[in-house]
This record gives C-alpha cells, structure tokens and sequence, in this order.
C-alpha cells in the first residue's frame, strides 16, 4: 500500500468510528465487525466515586495491573479515595481493577462514555490519564485534548501518565544505544511507533498538565515529568526457596513484548547454554499474572530487556521475590535511582554482548549473587511497595504526605 493510500485508509477507518460513535446504542452494539459489537445488558453502570474529600480515578489502561497498584497507593494519603478502571481485558492477563467497560463498549457506545464522563465530572477531584487514552470513549471521540478540557471546565485536576511506548520517541533512543529496538528493525514499525509518540508529544504540549513517567530512561523523552514509581505488592512475590542450590541455574524469562524486549538478541546465548546443560532456560509469555509468583519462586535469575536500557516491573517483581535480576540498565537510570532514593539498584548489569559472562560469573560466585539478590526485597519495600509513589503524588493531589 502507497503512502498516500495508506493515509487515506486511515481517514476512512477514522470516518467510520466517528459516524458509528453518533448512532444509538441500540444500532452499533449489532453493527460493524465482530469485535465492535456488544450486549446493550454488557454496558456497565458508570464509575462511582469514592466518599473521601479528595477523589482520584486512574484509567483506562491499567497495563501490568500499575493503574491499580498506583490507585491503592494515593489511598495511603490522608483523606484521599482512588478508583482504577480499565478499557478493554489488557490481553486476558487479568489484573485487579476497579471498573472494567468491554472494549467494544468504551470504542463504540457514545450512550456509556456520555454517562461516565457527567458522573467522573460530578464525583471525581482528580483524573490521571494513562498513556495519552481517551477516558470516555465515543463520548469525546478518543480526543484527550477535548477531555481534559472538559474536566477542567468542571473543576478537575487532571495529570497525565506515561508507560513508555506511548511517548518514547525512536529516533532518540536508536541514537542513544547501540542495542536499541529501533536499529535495524522494519521500517514500518518504527515509523508507526515514532508516529505515535510524536503525537501524543503534542497531545502533552497542548493540555500542559503534570506528567509522570512509570520509569525513569523516560525522563529523556519527557524532561520535567516526575518518576512515579512502579508499585508491587513485596509479600505476594515473598518466597522461601533459596536460590542457587544447584550448579544447573534456571533462567526464566517473561517477556511482554519480545521484539522491544530484545528477546532475538538473548535468546540464542541463553538457548545455547541450556542445550549446553549450563542453565535450565524457560521462556513464558502471557501466563496469567496470579501464575507467576509460582514461576519466579522457581527460578534463580529472571531475565527482564536488553534494548531499552530501564528496568520495570518485571525486575522489580523478580527482587521482590528474592531472585537476581539481569537487564541492560542505562546509567542514566541507576544514578537517578540513586540520587532520588539514596540506594543502588541491585539489578545487575547485562547486554547481549556480556550476557554469557554473566551468568557464567552466577554459576561460578554463587555466594556473591545470593547476597546481591538478598538486597532485593529490601530495595522493592524502599522504593516500589507503593510509599515513594505516594509521596509523588502527594503534591498534585494537594495533601501532604
């Protein structure tokens, strides 16, 4: 398909969504693709606040259960209540969540969004917004711009949160690491990637609120966000196995997006070495999240990327749960960990080219990397149970922490 075709098809796709978003509910929820169709019975009450002075809702994406996670989090402030929600299943993972609306009711029921954006206006003190994602749908057309706006308007305080792909931008990070995703990779991905987060750029420019950033390597995407601490719950990863016991360590890795994860430049090291019979190398993809504990608790090192240069939420779920954690992790990172927490980050160092040596160096200094890991669970209750975030958002809330 040409550009200019491509472009149209796009304004085609658009056109659609936005006629099918004015007609009655009793019309789009049978018309249109299989997927855009809904029971009118599936069309979900909409949000209720929660009875506290100050009232935040987080939404809509909830990716890795943090929209959640940090929703509980605000409610250690005084006289703060929080709601998460989610549009959508987030890939069947089954995260908790406040309120959940099917996708094909959030895309395509202007009857749901109307009614969800009047009682979010009537009930809620603060937004923040996920990932640069409309909040009412069909109601607003998917225009944050013209949802902040309308919140505003009714006295809202609204923030912006970014996960990182919504507005990390390539062409930055294919200049500033040579293992970046975005070298050498189909064009049309990375355009469509760059595409985007030049986009939702503007977006952020344009309503000019608070934003904070999951972690920290997007502090360069965004100068002047704020890092809002990923949050785990540190007993639910806890684990009595001990690690190391055996000369054959089992290597887990879980990737949620192999191609930015940089699975295909690991994978045939690890999977050498197991074939090897040095490591017993599992790799898992969309295991449901309540699985997981069971598989880290069984494993010795968990491996999380090594392309992006950061390190998320499943590092910091493999420290919390006591097992060593590899990534590649920009210095960048490690120093505003340090300068904003007082802690080094116990993750240890790794790239593509350094990875056989570093776990050739685990099997030989088992008792050097038993201690490294014993660090993690301490370092997660420091920084990623949940207080530090909190305390960051504290200010916007406008309660002291």
């Amino acid at each position: 398909m040409t550009g200019v075709a491509s472009i149209l098809a796009a304004r085609w796709r658009m056109a659609r969504r936005l006629i099918r978003a004015h007609l009655p509910d009793a019309i789009t929820s049978r018309t249109g693709p299989e997927t855009a169709r809904y029971r009118l019975q599936d069309v979900p009450a909409p949000v209720q606040p929660p009875s506290t002075e100050v009232r935040l809702l987080v939404g809509p994406r909830n990716f890795a259960g943090q929209g959640d996670r940090w929703a509980r989090a605000a409610e250690r402030l005084p006289d703060v209540g929080a709601v998460s929600m989610m549009a959508g299943d987030n890939g069947g993972l089954d995260f908790p969540v406040d309120y959940r609306v099917p996708d094909a009711v959030y895309t395509n029921s202007r009857r749901w969004g109307t009614s969800q954006r009047e009682a979010v206006g009537a009930g809620f003190t603060h937004v923040m917004i996920e990932a640069v994602s409309s909040m009412f749908g069909a109601a607003s057309d998917k225009v944050v711009g013209r949802e902040v706006e309308w919140l505003r308007a009714r006295g809202v305080q609204v923030a912006m949160l970014c996960h990182g792909t919504d507005i990390r931008l390539p062409d930055r990070h294919a200049q500033l690491d040579e293992w970046s995703p975005f070298r050498n990779a189909p064009a049309e991905w990375v355009s469509r990637l760059q595409a985007r987060a030049d986009f939702n750029q503007r977006v952020l420019d344009r309503v000019s609120a608070p934003v904070f950033v999951s972690t920290p390597e997007m502090l360069l995407d965004r100068p002047g966000a704020h890092w809002l601490p990923i949050v785990v719950d540190v007993d639910r990863w806890s684990t009595s196995n001990e690690i190391l016991h055996s000369d054959r360590p089992v290597v887990l890795h879980a990737p949620t997006n192999p191609l930015v994860k940089g699975t295909a430049l690991i994978e045939p090291i690890v999977q050498s070495m197991h074939d090897e019979g040095t490591i017993d190398y599992r790799r898992v993809i969309r295991v449901p999240s309540h699985r997981m504990p069971s598989l880290y608790a069984e494993a010795d090192v968990v491996l999380e990327q090594f392309a992006l240069g950061m390190y998320s939420v499943t590092s910091v779920e493999a420290m919390a749960a006591g097992r060593i954690a590899v990534a590649h992790v920009h210095d960048q990172v490690r120093d505003h960990v340090r300068q904003t927490t007082g802690l080094e980050l116990p993750v240890v160092e790794a790239t593509p080219d350094t990875l056989r040596d570093v776990l050739d160096d685990i099997r030989a200094r088992p008792d050097h990397y038993r201690q490294l890991a014993q660090r993690g669970p301490e370092f997660v209750r420091m920084v990623h149970d949940g207080g530090l975030s909190a305390r960051t958002l504290a200010p916007f809330l406008g309660v002291t922490a």
